[in-house]
């Protein structure tokens, strides 16, 4: 499993609470040169493989079942907009050829939202049905704390997540620039670092966050910013809900399967920077409203997304083939 991503968080959490479940990681710069995987948890000897599409033909073994799980699909046309000319011909090359391969020998795949297992199934044409599991989050861990209910001075929004255009980090400055002069953006420099977005005395760096220490940082926010492109689950809106935020997010993808639009948050148009900052400035003025759809996100988590679901539904699937 490639190190630096929302999978491999995902994966580490059934590495502690399925036993037997072992999780082999590497750079991802390895993925550069494929055929170096090969030899990653060779000396091992698995009943079961359980990883991600992208690589996994270098990872199968013979007589071994292979368990793979989408936890986003980005190889078709719409995102060629949001990467990169080199990941494109990656994309278009390579990528999906591996992926196609990895489909083709799969014993089971599975996928962490309708969306993803549906967009995946048509892309790659696939005849075999698609297992969903949602992710799940700790909720023990992220968890809401008391907050007084009088509008505060102040009110700091939270930016989770690599900083690229996929998660619409450009949006972040014209956003801002539309609230309201009481409110600062907090962003994260997400898994794989950044040096920061351009200075702004209201859009403050929180730098490298280690994952131990993001439930105090969601703690530490009224609203949680999402103007991402596309999201295969959408791991920081889950880990937000469950920390009682209200959040304010791009109306795609998965996401419509976690935020309810007026009731936990508000679904915007994509790139729409007005709509973005008057939700945003509507939640700012009202301490009630951010409160009951904390309360409502907190409560969806606790009967959908939670940790002990999803760790039930995979060890039932591992269990299958045994």
């Amino acid at each position: 499993m490639a190190t630096g991503n929302g999978a491999y968080v995902v994966h580490r959490s059934l590495e502690k609470l399925i036993t037997g479940y072992q999780v082999v990681p590497y750079s991802p710069y390895r993925t550069l040169f494929p055929p170096s995987l090969v030899p990653v948890g060779r000396q091992l000897k698995p009943t079961l493989i359980h990883t991600t599409p992208d690589y996994a033909f270098f990872h199968a073994k013979k007589g071994v079942p292979l368990v793979l799980t989408f936890h986003n699909y980005v190889l078709d046309d719409y995102m060629r907009a949001y990467s990169s000319a080199l990941q494109n011909i990656h994309y278009q090359t390579d990528l999906k050829w591996f992926t196609k391969k990895a489909v083709g020998i799969a014993s089971e795949i599975t996928a962490v939202s309708k969306y993803t297992a549906g967009l995946a199934r048509d892309e790659l044409g696939l005849n075999k049905g698609i297992r969903v599991i949602y992710n799940g989050i700790d909720e023990s861990a992220f968890r809401p704390i008391k907050k007084t209910l009088p509008t505060k001075k102040s009110i700091n929004v939270l930016f989770s997540g690599n900083l690229t255009t996929r998660k619409g980090a450009q949006w972040l400055l014209p956003i801002l620039e539309k609230l309201s002069p009481n409110i600062s953006v907090l962003y994260t420099a997400g898994l794989r670092g950044h040096n920061g977005l351009p200075k702004h005395p209201r859009l403050v760096n929180v730098g490298r966050v280690e994952y131990k220490d993001m439930p105090k940082l969601y703690q530490s926010a009224d609203i949680l910013l999402f103007p991402t492109v596309r999201e295969g689950f959408g791991l920081v809106a889950a880990e937000a809900m469950a920390c009682g935020l209200p959040v304010v997010a791009t109306n795609c993808s998965s996401l419509p399967e976690l935020v309810d639009d007026g009731r936990g948050g508000y679904l915007c148009g994509l790139g729409d920077v007005d709509d973005f900052a008057n939700k945003i400035n509507l939640l700012a003025g009202d301490a009630a409203l951010r409160k009951d759809m904390g309360e409502y996100n907190r409560a969806k988590v606790e009967q959908l997304f939670t940790l002990k679901r999803m760790v039930a539904e995979y060890k039932m699937l591992f269990e299958e083939f045994f």
